[in-house]
């Protein structure tokens, strides 16, 4: 079993665009997620930081077109990506208005998917409780 991966904080700068962007889409929840700002849509993750990348989840369409512009498939750790979210090109990230559309973009695709349901954690048996 190899090592856990050393993650870097997200860039500052980063941090503020994806607030400053987030802060125009009252249905997206922002949380976060691995010590990653990100936005969830009915419980389900629609967008977040990892490191100095920005990912978004999308339909297929929006995917093939965002692979288009330099976007690749957001894959925290080596050979395991996420299979339906988009690393955004660092065109995309220095175009506000290009990068608030490919938010909304997400966040719309995010919102037409089953809400997710809290799961319930189990309860933890006291040793008394043990046979």
């Amino acid at each position: 079993m190899g090592a856990a991966p050393r993650w870097r904080k997200s860039p500052p700068e980063l941090v503020a665009l994806f607030e400053a962007v987030l802060a125009g889409e009252p249905q997206a929840e922002r949380r976060q997620m691995f010590g990653y700002p990100a936005a969830f849509v009915n419980g389900n993750l629609a967008t977040g930081l990892h490191q100095a990348d920005w990912m978004v989840r999308l339909g297929e369409p929006d995917r093939a077109a965002l692979a288009a512009q330099g976007g690749r498939p957001f894959e925290p750790m080596q050979g395991r990506p996420m299979r339906e979210y988009v690393v955004l090109p660092k065109a995309v990230l220095s175009e506000r208005r290009a990068l608030a559309g490919w938010i909304r973009r997400g966040i719309a695709y995010t919102a037409a998917l089953p809400a997710k349901t809290a799961k319930k954690r189990a309860a933890k048996r006291s040793p008394a409780h043990k046979k």
